[in-house]
């Protein structure tokens, strides 16, 4: 197995007065050669959006996007019609296919919203944009790994159309669980909040975990833990 560490204090930094941004992997002006994404995974920014602030309608292509709200409140709009306030619990998933234009917002003009966003490259380009949003309540991930996104909406996740498989969790005291990760396969876990112990490894809020050959995602000694996990393929084709 190879596990190869990468700690929130060395991620890519943006700050923008109204916006503070940790980067995972290389975004916007943070380019690293050896952080642009791993396997389909491309981006991970860890985000923290000042009260009435937030991204104004910009477009994407042919890429798959959802969000992941940790506090706090966050308001969307899209060029389909789409109109929602995405809330801790809640996945919001765009395939933006052949093109869609979205905005994101802050919805409380007095408390900070943090939430995840991610990036995965898409298995086909050109499709159909889509929207997707539902809520995975606390109890569905608390000690064990709850499906959030799939290929085939397995387990009433939502669908994503690549062939990786994504996974939350909540883990606190003697909560233990363990994800097989099939042979040739990869894996990726980010700690969205609290400490756990992955394979051995240590990790704390921000920190992520590349799992190579590892053949399972071991999770134990969590204190208020939160993570998601991305069962991956091996390769990129893009």
């Amino acid at each position: 197995m190879t596990a190869i560490l990468r700690k929130a204090g060395d991620r890519g930094v943006a700050e923008h007065g109204w916006l503070s941004s940790r980067h995972t992997f290389s975004f916007g002006h943070y380019d690293d050669p050896r952080h642009r994404g791993f396997s389909d995974l491309l981006v991970i920014n860890d985000d923290r959006v000042a009260p009435g602030m937030g991204f104004g309608q910009h477009p994407h292509r042919d890429m798959e996007i959802f969000s992941y709200v940790l506090d706090g409140a966050l308001e969307h709009r899209d060029t389909l019609g789409n109109g929602s306030v995405i809330r801790p619990g809640d996945v919001q998933m765009i395939s933006a296919g052949r093109g869609i234009a979205h905005s994101e917002f802050n919805h409380s003009r007095s408390d900070e919203v943090h939430f995840l966003q991610i990036w995965i490259v898409p298995e086909v380009r050109g499709i159909a944009p889509q929207y997707q949003q539902q809520h995975f309540d606390a109890a569905s991930k608390r000690g064990r790994l709850r499906v959030i996104l799939s290929p085939d909406g397995r387990e009433g996740s939502l669908k994503l159309h690549q062939d990786a498989v994504v996974h939350a969790g909540l883990f606190a005291d003697d909560e233990t669980a363990s994800l097989p990760i099939a042979a040739g396969r990869v894996a990726y876990l980010h700690v969205a909040r609290g400490s756990v112990q992955v394979n051995g490894v240590a990790l704390q809020a921000g920190d992520g975990l590349k799992l190579i050959d590892a053949g399972a995602v071991n999770i134990s000694d969590g204190q208020d833990a939160e993570v998601l996990v991305f069962d991956l393929r091996p390769e990129t084709r893009h």
